[in-house]
């Protein structure tokens, strides 16, 4: 039976059921002799997020609003002598067991850990094995970044009530729930703040998402009942905004799996950038370039680097109409050189869309800071109107840059449909698009209406939705437990 010798489960009721997993895990055959018993384990946890506001306009720059939800994804951690590492994934009912091997010498050439270009490839080959990547990527990332010696290896057994690809990033949960694990084993030290940076760079560089930060900030750095609010200029927190005791937000998840390597997100991103490049050289700005084929660099001091930091009336007026609906890649390579972001490459044989992708975080960021003002003041009916109404214009926006689906449309109609005479105010696709969940904002009370809508789509297409309500702390709240296990031979053994 394995003790907390320091940490506090907090009185999670998940974080106690996973302790008790680990006291009851050596029954699978599967998993068993994964530990040994009498060796410390060091357990994390950290939540997934539903995007309430700001979803994709991360990357260009917006404030996002994030609230981090009841479900977590749980790491449990002992060195092994044996310099590999071993990593087990359970299933939500333990009734199936992902397993992955390697040593940690695979991460290293010539006496130095390899390029990320190196490891993602390795990655990418087995797409069975491709989850791994965003455990085994800790490690690469901490040798890379920190400098970090892995004398010992390590043995993970990982537990997620997460859902996959619903869009309320799982894949963030993992890694910060892994990099806090791993840091309190070996001994690094980190900030909250650099553990989310350090994991967006696995997310980026090993697994090969081009996602913003807002997901490991919110699995690291979120609070009970509030909020998180990110400035993504790059990662700087603000004052996290209270969630006020007349509202509520639930997630209604479509059933239309979401992938933030998808190609829609990706490209719209891609888009993003493009029209960035697009008015720097409209307005210029100074744009240098170090290599052909390379991240350019832009001295912007009008917009501090930020597409976000336009105003809408001057998009409109002064911008938008200097950038064309589309350009091919090829076209764009050969006018502009590149674009400011590092992690997606703009490809030479496809066409992509420019303004409504440019015209997104402009909206959005002003969207953002008005939900943000209206929830710290005194709700009223007018205010929860207003609400809704930013997040109907939010999802109306992602469907114009081409994330939206049928899925998710019917979910915000129905949101529609029930409206404020049922305590709903306002729906929206989330995180990035293209199918997934979709954010609703009620009255505290309108839990029942929030069901009536999941048994109505049920009934039209026979998916029963999962709802997500309520929230729980980040990771940099939970810290980290430390467990001791005692281990007495059974009669049968003796």
């Amino acid at each position: 039976m394995y003790r907390i010798t320091h940490g506090s489960t907090l009185g999670l009721p998940d974080a106690e059921a996973f302790i008790e997993t680990l006291n009851t895990f050596e029954q699978n055959p599967v998993v068993r002799g994964l530990f040994n018993p009498t060796a410390e384990l060091v357990i994390a946890r950290a939540p997934g997020r539903l995007d309430v506001m700001g979803g994709i306009a991360d990357y260009s720059g917006s404030l996002v609003l994030e609230m981090p939800i009841n479900e977590a994804t749980f790491v449990a951690l002992q060195r092994d002598s044996d310099r590999r590492l071993k990593i087990v994934s359970l299933s939500e009912d333990l009734s199936e067991v992902l397993s992955f091997e390697m040593p940690l010498s695979g991460f290293e050439q010539a006496g130095e850990p390899v390029a990320y270009e190196i490891a993602r490839a390795s990655f990418q080959r087995d797409p069975a094995e491709h989850w791994a990547a965003y455990v085994a990527g800790v490690f690469l990332v901490l040798m890379r970044e920190r400098g970090t010696n892995f004398t010992d290896g390590a043995r993970l057994l990982i537990s997620s009530r997460v859902p996959q690809g619903k869009g309320v990033s799982s894949s963030a949960a993992l890694e910060v729930a892994t990099m806090q694990s791993v840091a309190a084993a070996f001994d690094v030290r980190l900030e909250p703040r650099e553990t989310a940076l350090l994991c967006q760079k696995v997310e980026n560089l090993v697994a090969g998402a081009p996602c913003g930060v807002m997901d490991q900030m919110t699995a690291v750095c979120g609070e009970t009942n509030r909020l998180l609010a990110l400035l993504c200029q790059p990662a700087e927190l603000q004052a996290s905004v209270s969630i006020p005791e007349e509202i509520g937000f639930w997630g209604i998840d479509s059933g239309v799996r979401h992938a933030v390597t998808g190609a829609d997100y990706g490209s719209v991103r891609v888009g993003a950038f493009m029209g960035y490049r697009m008015l720097a050289e409209l307005v210029g700005l100074h744009v240098t370039q170090s290599s052909p084929g390379g991240p350019v660099q832009i001295a912007d001091s009008r917009w501090g680097g930020h597409l976000a930091n336009l105003t809408p009336s001057a998009f409109e007026q002064l911008y938008a109409s200097h950038l064309p609906e589309r350009i091919s890649g090829a076209e764009f390579l050969a006018n502009y050189g590149g674009t400011t972001d590092t992690v997606t490459c703009v490809d030479p044989n496809r066409s992509y869309a420019i303004r409504i992708p440019t015209a997104h975080p402009v909206y959005e960021h002003h969207r953002v800071r008005l939900f943000a003002e209206l929830l710290s003041a005194r709700i009223t009916e007018r205010q929860l109107e207003c609400l809704g109404e930013l997040m109907y214009q939010s999802h109306a926006s992602y469907s114009a840059c081409g994330l939206g689906s049928t899925a998710t449309d019917r979910l915000v109609e129905l949101a529609r449909e029930a409206g404020p005479a049922e305590g709903i105010y306002g729906a929206k696709i989330t995180g990035g698009g293209s199918g997934g969940t979709v954010a609703v904002l009620g009255r505290r009370e309108a839990g029942s209406a929030i069901a009536r809508m999941a048994e109505k789509y049920a009934r039209e297409t026979g998916y029963q939705p999962y709802i997500f309500s309520n929230s729980s702390p980040g990771g940099a709240t939970f810290g980290h437990l430390r467990l001791r296990g005692s281990y007495r031979l059974q009669e049968n053994e003796m």
